[in-house]
């Protein structure tokens, strides 16, 4: 049984709203050394050869130290094709009823579990370039999530390049979104958010949550997001010098990759835009936070102008001199932790 197309109320007219946080601690400038002399040399290695049988998936293997908050919960869920995760942080609204028994299965008609509660709920989408990361890597940012909203998130596992294309990611998306609305919570409860290419299918998956009539989500977060496939306009910036993460060569390296996973999809797999060629007439309020001189703060900046644009609300974070997808760093880096709190302000002010 499909899920009944939701009507969508008209959106008032909004302005993108930008607020800049300067300051710059000692912690973040020594992240932002360790990243630049360890993470980006390794990045750029594998922009000369990103052909080879790179062993993306040990990345999340490897993560295991990444740990969630103390006393944090969590389940296994088994979406069609992909796993999940659902966490939620002391302090966060328990999950509703009947999500959380063992490995949640199932529920996938979008129909709302009985007793469930009627509370917000996030879905988040990890970063990674479409390349590696997973529910590893982010599940202490997550529970961090968690904690700052007082919700509990539904960290979704999808497929990734280069055996999938893009559109198989938006697809594990929308089922996440259908898992949640099918155990309680209405899509109109709901926030999207994700970090870096979980930035770019954040805005993906909102819009054909509401293409597809399953309805409109109550807004979306993204973290230093990828929101334009197209590297001139990031390769034409200064930043493109001055990014502590991605060398300029890696950016062009990851379109192509794109564009041939787009080419060997198979049936049904069509190309999926980038989220600031789209209609974005019927998207829900966003909060996009970016570090002053990232290599994406350039999409950051075009998609909350496109959002304006197209009467909606989007207000734009962006933080002096911070690395990308700096928010993982709550707990060492203040900075981190300020802007997970500001997450929470904003998914807050939604209900």
């Amino acid at each position: 049984m499909s899920i009944a197309r939701t009507e969508l109320l008209p959106l008032p007219a909004h302005s993108a709203t930008t607020r800049e946080f300067a300051g710059v601690s000692t912690q973040s400038r020594a992240l932002s050394f360790s990243v630049r002399r360890t993470v980006r040399p390794f990045i750029e290695a594998w922009s000369y050869a990103p052909t080879l049988p790179w062993p993306a998936s040990v990345i999340d293997h490897l993560a295991f130290p990444l740990v969630p908050v103390p006393g944090t919960h969590r389940r296994r869920v088994d979406l069609p094709t992909c796993p999940a995760e659902l966490l939620w942080a002391p302090g966060a609204a328990p999950p509703a009823q009947g999500c959380t028994d063992g490995a949640a299965r199932g529920g996938m008609d979008g129909t709302a579990a009985r007793g469930g509660m009627r509370g917000t709920a996030v879905l988040y989408l990890h970063g990674g370039a479409f390349l590696c990361c997973g529910l590893t890597t982010h599940r202490h940012l997550v529970s961090r999530i968690s904690a700052a909203t007082g919700a509990p998130v539904l960290a979704v596992g999808y497929r990734m390049l280069p055996r999938h294309p893009i559109r198989r990611a938006v697809e594990d998306g929308l089922d996440g979104l259908r898992w949640l609305v099918a155990h309680g919570y209405p899509v109109e409860r709901v926030v999207i958010a994700g970090d870096s290419a979980g930035g770019f299918l954040t805005f993906a998956v909102a819009h054909e949550a509401v293409r597809l009539g399953i309805g409109r989500p109550a807004g979306t977060v993204a973290l230093s997001p990828l929101t334009d496939l197209d590297p001139r306009g990031k390769l034409d910036h200064p930043n493109s010098h001055r990014c502590a993460v991605f060398p300029r060569r890696a950016v062009a390296v990851l379109s192509t990759l794109v564009e041939r996973a787009e080419r060997l999809g198979g049936e049904g797999a069509e190309p999926v835009a980038s989220p600031v060629d789209l209609d974005l007439s019927e998207m829900p309020p966003a909060l996009i936070q970016t570090g002053s001189e990232e290599m994406t703060y350039v999409d950051a900046e075009l998609m909350a102008r496109r959002l304006q644009l197209a009467g909606v609300s989007a207000e734009l974070q962006v933080w002096e001199k911070q690395v990308h997808v700096f928010q993982a760093a709550a707990g060492v880096v203040p900075e981190s932790g300020r802007a997970i709190a500001e997450m929470g302000r904003f998914v807050r002010e939604l209900r």
